[in-house]
């Protein structure tokens, strides 16, 4: 980046360039949402993935813990942007990662502030102790969930702190088409799954002759939407090769690897129904003014659910294949109330005046 008399360089530190489009959808609010007279360095696996999004922004390889310190130490702060970074459910490397950035982001003057973050899971001791450390280094913090922000207060981190609905409800929104869809228009249902052991044989069965049902009944499509590259797109043929999804189904389907957020967009303004495991394709969704039933794999989907009124499953938990294909058959083409939307997407917002406030004070 060029570093003028009034620019600063601010290190945006996430799960950027992994081909997941909910963390796509971040990167694109944080920036939208940062100081004009502040220009983001992002760390990024896949560099130039983001770059065809935002060509004006310089990225580190974020797999590389040296050369994100060598980031660091020539930015004027550190954010760390969305998601669930302070956690040690991926690996406990991945949260000693983050730790050292902010360790060393203050030791050398640098504010730091947490954006849009949950907290958690930390399954190890050693975990739980070095978060607790760490975090009263930070300047603010913007917790998603309430279940962040409550264990946070538990353990009294004394830092200026809010909490508000997911950045992603930020997201700029369109028109939903679905009512008005031709039939080769249509994306009929859409199928935003992820891999999960919560589902064993029987749950993955009750779903899919619940979706090939429905289908059959309204004579719609079935979309499968791949929201991450590397663990959705094979879903669809591990779930055939395994049997469990009939030669009937298959053809009915069609699968999409989306590789856009205005891609995605595109397919749930033109759903009849979207049934999203993944957090971020609910919000999307809602979003986009596509119907919705949520399939909760973690509880931040079942908050996200309950938030915008979206009715929701446990997938630990199903209900019987008949009850499914009730509900679902009752929410399709029942839009989200706009009203509800646009209060979630104000408090939202919060995130964005939080981290105008902290970087320019």
């Amino acid at each position: 980046l060029i570093e003028t008399a009034r620019t600063r360089n601010v290190l945006v530190c996430g799960y950027y360039g992994e081909h997941n489009l909910g963390d796509d959808a971040l990167l694109e609010v944080l920036l939208t949402q940062l100081p004009s007279d502040w220009k983001a360095l992002v760390t990024a696996h896949d560099g130039p993935a983001v770059n065809a999004s935002h060509p004006d922004v310089q990225t580190v390889q974020r797999r590389s813990l040296t050369t994100t310190i060598k980031a660091l130490m020539r930015s004027h702060a550190l954010v760390l942007g969305g998601g669930s970074l302070l956690q040690d459910s991926t690996s406990f490397k991945s949260l000693i990662y983050y730790l050292i950035l902010i360790a060393l982001a203050r030791f050398n003057g640098k504010p730091v502030v947490l954006w849009g973050q949950g907290l958690g899971p930390l399954r190890r001791r050693l975990s739980r102790s070095l978060v607790r450390l760490i975090l009263p280094l930070v300047q603010a913090i913007g917790w998603r969930d309430p279940e962040s922000q409550a264990l946070a207060d538990r353990w009294r981190i004394q830092v200026p702190a809010l909490m508000a609905a997911d950045p992603v409800w930020g997201y700029q929104g369109s028109i939903w088409k679905g009512a008005d869809c031709s039939s080769n228009e249509s994306m009929g249902l859409v199928l935003c799954w992820r891999p999960t052991d919560l589902l064993d044989v029987a749950g993955w069965s009750a779903l899919l002759h619940g979706v090939e049902a429905l289908s059959i009944e309204h004579g719609l499509p079935v979309t499968w939407l791949a929201f991450h590259q590397h663990q959705d797109q094979q879903l669809p043929q591990l779930l055939q090769s395994d049997g469990l999804m009939s030669a009937s189904l298959a053809e009915r389907s069609q699968f999409v690897l989306a590789t856009s957020l205005p891609q995605v967009m595109d397919v749930f303004s033109r759903a009849q129904l979207v049934l999203p495991m993944r957090l971020h394709a609910l919000i999307l969704a809602q979003l986009a003014g596509a119907p919705c039933f949520a399939l909760s794999y973690d509880p931040k989907v079942r908050a996200a659910a309950a938030m915008a009124g979206v009715d929701c499953a446990e997938l630990d938990a199903l209900p019987s294949r008949s009850f499914l294909l009730e509900r679902w058959s009752g929410q399709m083409m029942q839009p989200p109330n706009s009203q509800m939307i646009q209060s979630i997407k104000d408090d939202a917002a919060r995130h964005g005046a939080m981290l105008r406030s902290a970087l320019m004070t």
